[in-house]
């Protein structure tokens, strides 16, 4: 391989760790899952997301003690564009959040909310993780919820997505290897 290729391959694997690092916060966040929540930070990490502005570990803190009585989320991710400098990085990813809450008078809502993380990558021995966040908002609507409860709304759609040991995805996470004979 010539060191031209080594470079490109180099640059592709960090690009593809770094999105990773991306979809396990959003995971995180979703799932209330808090081990992916932290290995998508350093430890001395920082984060200044909405009202919140300190270290990735208060964040994460602070979210999981706030977000078990909310409802419902899901975060998307799409246009990351990433600038390589050595073991760091400078990374802008595209989100969308649909948020179930509570409102100022106390009635549940639909939150839906655009935005921008940018993201100061570092690579510390061969891993990605964030070392700085801010999170950009550009959009927000909000609208009452739909009426009826989960089990009206979804019907016969099952399984449901939960929290962290209920969703499915641990489930199967935690089927070691995934193509042994049953």
């Amino acid at each position: 391989m010539t060191p031209k290729e080594s470079a490109l391959l180099q640059s592709l694997a960090d690009r593809e760790a770094i999105r990773e690092c991306l979809y396990r916060y959003c995971r995180g966040i979703d799932r209330l899952d808090a081990d992916a929540l932290r290995s998508a930070y350093w430890p001395d990490g920082t984060d200044r997301h909405g009202p919140y502005n300190g270290s990735a570990q208060g964040f994460i803190d602070w979210a999981l003690g706030k977000l078990p009585g909310a409802g419902r989320m899901i975060h998307m991710i799409g246009n990351i564009s990433i600038e390589l400098r050595g073991d760091q990085a400078a990374v802008e990813s595209y989100f969308q959040a649909y948020q179930a809450e509570r409102g100022a008078q106390g009635q549940p809502q639909a939150t839906f909310l655009c935005g921008r993380y940018v993201d100061r990558f570092e690579r510390r021995g061969d891993e990605w993780r964030v070392a700085a966040r801010t999170v950009i908002y550009d959009w927000l609507d909000q609208s009452p919820m739909p009426p009826g409860n989960e089990a009206e709304r979804f019907g016969p759609r099952l399984p449901q997505g939960g929290r962290k040991p209920d969703d499915a995805l641990y489930a199967l996470l935690s089927q070691a290897p995934f193509n042994a004979p049953r």
